[in-house]
């Protein structure tokens, strides 16, 4: 099973940056140059405020933290419940837990494509079948929505996954589309697994949760670590029916047993005085995004931290490792966009918060010398 994971997911030349002789722009991973929010970083916590920081905690979150996230999911979300609220391991062990309790190993989950790289493997290491749908590129209407998800439906498919606001795109799907795919699940008796990190940063249009129109049937997927800049620290949290929520959780038990309980007093403080930093945060991300992508000849993001470039006119005989090498020797790094789909082998993705805005800039100037040629 392991030989059908990639070794190295976000950029295969990395190793070349070591001969660079000058700044690098490590733009293949998503992440941001920000820090945290001041009161939720680790030095301002102390035991003496959160006692039980260096301890084993409840295996489903700290009860304040879990308690503070059912209020922040019914005002921003949907309905929501305690029992329906998990804390886990960062969303990537969240996804991976509930594909663990949803998927049998031979049944498939159709993944909305280009997708987050690593939900493949995850899909993959639980023994299920991922079905790549090209999607977020290629449809536009409610009608193509479920024509391309339909088109692929068999007697084994048992979920959907799709990123909203989307990694790679940075597309933010329309609410009736949202609303089509999840209607269109329950109908099915699918499994929606909606993954919802990048809900804070959305740049134009509306971003809407899956779990609005089909609660029965869907597990929603957030992160501390994209919305508060905490990626490190390993924290995230899902919310979904009772009955699936308790499945899930036993998988999270006997894989990372909890989340990180100083991540979690993180997460909390974040949550109650870190408005304002997404504020600023999302304000940057934008103007940013905005001015990369007008460097690149590429349509404003939508929402996420990402933009997915076409380097095909780019490519000479090397094809894509040589494009991915010729730009690490400019210092920039880019991740293969076959990591996002296999209908993507001569696309690229690039993370834009990854580096400071101006430094952001200097790595779209420098790659777009490479993609005019």
């Amino acid at each position: 099973m392991t030989e059908a994971l990639p070794s190295a997911v976000y950029s295969p030349v990395a190793h070349r940056l070591a001969k660079v002789d000058g700044p690098v722009f490590p733009l293949h991973v998503g992440d941001t140059w920000r820090a945290p929010f001041e009161g939720a970083q680790m030095t301002a916590l102390s035991e003496h405020d959160s006692p039980g920081l260096h301890r084993y905690g409840p295996t489903d979150g700290l009860p304040a933290l879990r308690e503070a996230l059912v209020e922040k999911v019914r005002k921003r979300n949907h309905d929501c419940e305690l029992d329906q609220i998990l804390v886990t391991a960062g969303a990537t062990s969240g996804l991976s837990c509930a594909i663990g309790a949803l998927a049998d190993p031979g049944e498939e989950v159709l993944v909305l494509a280009p997708f987050w790289p690593l939900i493949r493997g995850i899909v993959v290491s639980h023994g299920a079948v991922p079905v790549e749908v090209p999607f977020y590129d290629r449809v536009a209407t409610v009608t193509e929505a479920l024509a391309a998800v339909e088109s692929v439906r068999t007697s084994r498919s048992v979920a959907v996954y799709f990123s909203n606001p989307s990694n790679p795109t940075g597309r933010v799907l329309a609410p009736e589309i949202v609303e089509a795919l999840a209607n269109w699940a329950a109908a099915n008796d699918l499994w929606v697994l909606s993954d919802e990190v990048y809900e804070d940063y959305v740049y134009k249009g509306e971003h809407v949760s899956a779990a609005r129109f089909a609660p029965e049937r869907t597990v929603s997927v957030y992160s501390f670590s994209k919305a508060y800049g905490m990626a490190g620290n390993r924290a995230g949290y899902l919310a979904a029916p009772t009955s699936i929520r308790e499945a899930i959780h036993k998988v999270s038990v006997h894989s990372a047993y909890h989340a990180p309980t100083a991540a979690q007093f993180a997460g909390l403080q974040a949550l109650e005085g870190g408005a304002d930093w997404v504020a600023a945060t999302r304000a940057e991300y934008a103007d940013t995004g905005c001015a990369v992508a007008g460097v690149l000849g590429l349509a404003p993001p939508e929402g996420s931290c990402f933009l997915f470039a076409d380097a095909r006119g780019a490519f000479d005989e090397r094809g894509m490792r040589g494009f991915l090498e010729d730009c690490a020797d400019d210092g920039v790094l880019v991740a293969p966009g076959s990591a996002a789909g296999r209908d993507y082998d001569g696309w690229v993705r690039l993370c834009f918060t990854v580096v400071p805005p101006e430094d952001a800039k200097e790595a779209a100037r420098r790659l777009a010398r490479r993609l005019s040629g």
